[in-house]
């Protein structure tokens, strides 16, 4: 073997014993008549010395070492005089006897440290090297830990782990389908899975009534921070289960993976808020509880002043920033900079201070007097020293809007501690989302999601109030995973289908395998996925989940390590009878 020990485990308890190790040089100091190289592996990092007076030929061999050589050393374990408390092998070093030079390495583009100087571009172009930092490792390395545990306790719940395929047929209802074509079959296509859910489903009616898969998903959609074209999900599915059975389990997952990767125990039932609640306080789906500073409407407050800016619009809310008041112009300035970006689309900002002597300062003070704002403040509660920000116009544009603003004020405040977890179910979604300029519904999951036993009557006469039996799991402002009962009953699908504007040909080519299935006998079931990547990356403290993945995509969907995607050459487009037509995009 090349080494007997790695280079993280050697203690003061081996001092005597002569050992070998392999690994990479991490760096080295010349010290006069000594060079010491720290060689790195997986593992962790030890000191190896090298003495002139001892072995000169070996001390000159030390001195030809570059950074990231590949290199096995024997020697003898000895106490280290000027200890390293910040490293675990710090009481040791090893006296080198013998050293082989396995590889040598070109200087990498960047440090192979936790503090590197390559920025992401680079990092991503030299993944391979980006890998042996310690900070990248670790992420993997809790990935790991956190699969392999949610195996277990999942194993001990009777779940069976059943692998789906990953080469299906393309139903375009959701995120766009990446395709794949099929050489056998001329003008025909897969596509890969943007998740298992026909597969499990049909796994239900098979009798197998606890399901669950690690499994590699895929959406062709644009990027960011959270999302990535191809992911991870815990993929979970049971049968003669309600809501309430699947949110107790996997409520209990999800303490269990908090206990056993930050040693964190939530002894209560986590919080649950409906969908209409969260849009309502916070703007968002996925809500950050970690923080109060809800959102308040003010519609009625605000009106009839001759303020155009609010007595124009459906919606005017605001937050309040508890001791902000002392805040600048520039400020504020920059506030109403960063809401009118393009991603979050507000036209401008309004603001109130509410001054420590009890009078107030607001930038309609035109429109609105001392009394006026007297009103506006008590709404939410104001007290002397704090700072109300409001945004008006479409109501739910207008939220999405405040929820950044929101969660901005709260990151300036400091209110968003990596290391407090507020964990919550939002529930009650609308089962379904109407867009106005297609004139029709779209099912805010997907097509196979239960509404409401009660709601059902409303298919009919009031299909956008109706709601989804459907839940998410959030945690600090990340969806964490999310799931539905499903609907098991034919005629009820087939309803849906039509709500949806499927005719009775699309419905039966897309899913009429399903609804075939569904006519054997297909038991009440329900489930739910969780996003492996967004799980990690949330324990890891990481603002994206690229660096627990270990070969990822950048924002533009490519690998630019691989130069994936490629054009391929004219024979493989002639086996797959594919021609390839470039429109020119619309300026």
């Amino acid at each position: 073997m090349f080494r007997t020990n790695n280079c993280g485990e050697l203690r003061f308890t081996n001092v005597g014993k002569n050992i070998t190790l392999a690994g990479w040089v991490q760096r080295t100091r010349k010290m006069g008549g000594m060079t010491f190289v720290d060689i790195r592996d997986r593992y962790g990092i030890t000191q190896l010395v090298f003495n002139q007076d001892v072995n000169a030929g070996l001390f000159e061999m030390a001195n030809t070492l570059g950074r990231e050589y590949v290199i096995q050393v024997t020697g003898e374990v000895a106490e280290r005089s000027n200890k390293n408390a910040n490293m675990e092998t710090g009481d040791i070093e090893i006296l080198v006897s013998e050293m082989n030079i396995l590889n040598e390495s070109k200087t990498p583009p960047f440090t192979i440290e936790d503090n590197t100087d390559g920025g992401d571009d680079i990092r991503m172009k030299y993944r391979y090297l980006d890998l042996r930092r310690t900070s990248v490792r670790q992420n993997l390395e809790l990935r790991h830990r956190m699969a392999f545990e949610t195996r277990r306790y999942l194993d001990q719940l009777n779940f069976m782990e059943v692998e789906t395929p990953v080469l299906i047929g393309s139903t375009p209802e959701g995120a766009r389908d990446f395709v794949v074509p099929s050489r056998m079959n001329p003008g025909e296509f897969y596509a890969l899975p943007q998740s298992p859910q026909l597969f499990k489903q049909l796994l239900m009616v098979s009798g197998f009534d606890r399901y669950f898969q690690i499994v590699k998903c895929f959406r062709d959609e644009d990027l960011r921070a959270d999302r990535q074209p191809e992911f991870t999900q815990i993929d979970c599915e049971m049968s003669f289960v309600d809501q309430e059975d699947v949110l107790q389990i996997f409520e209990g997952m999800t303490k269990h993976l908090f206990k056993f990767v930050k040693n964190i125990s939530f002894e209560d039932t986590f919080p649950r808020m409906t969908w209409h609640d969260a849009m309502k306080y916070y703007g968002s789906d996925k809500p950050d509880i970690r923080f109060e500073m809800k959102l308040v409407e003010l519609k009625e407050e605000v009106s009839g002043h001759n303020f155009v800016v609010f007595d124009s619009v459906p919606y005017v809310g605001g937050i309040c920033a508890t001791g902000c008041s002392i805040y600048t112009r520039k400020q504020l300035d920059e506030l109403t900079d960063f809401v009118k970006r393009p991603q979050i689309g507000a036209k401008g900002m309004v603001y109130i201070r509410c001054e420590a002597d009890g009078t107030y300062k607001s930038s309609v003070d035109k429109f609105y007097s001392s009394d006026d704002l007297k009103v506006i403040a008590a709404k939410f509660n104001a007290q002397p020293g704090d700072l109300i920000l409001m945004l008006s116009g479409d109501k739910r544009k207008t939220q999405k809007a405040l929820c950044e603003l929101r969660l901005e004020m709260g990151a300036r405040m400091g209110l968003r501690d990596k290391d407090v977890f507020a964990p919550l179910w939002v529930i009650d979604f609308p089962l379904f989302e109407y867009d106005e300029e297609l004139q029709r519904y779209f099912a805010m999951h997907h097509p196979f999601t239960s509404p409401k036993l009660e709601d059902v009557p409303l298919l009919d006469t009031n299909p956008g109030e109706v709601r989804a039996n459907a839940y998410d799991m959030v945690v600090n402002g990340v969806e964490l995973g999310g799931g539905s009962i499903r609907i098991h009953n034919s005629e009820l699908q087939n309803r849906m289908f039509k709500l949806l504007g499927f005719t009775e040909e699309k419905a039966q080519a897309q899913f009429g395998f399903l609804m075939s299935a569904f006519q054997y006998g297909a038991p009440p079931h329900g489930g739910l996925a969780f996003g492996l990547d967004r799980f990690v990356s949330l324990f890891a403290g990481l603002d994206s989940i690229r660096d627990c993945i270990a070969f990822p995509k950048n924002n533009s969907g490519r690998d630019v390590m691989i130069d994936a995607p490629s054009v391929i050459d004219q024979t493989q487009l002639d086996e797959l009878n594919l021609v390839i037509d470039i429109k020119e995009k619309k300026a």
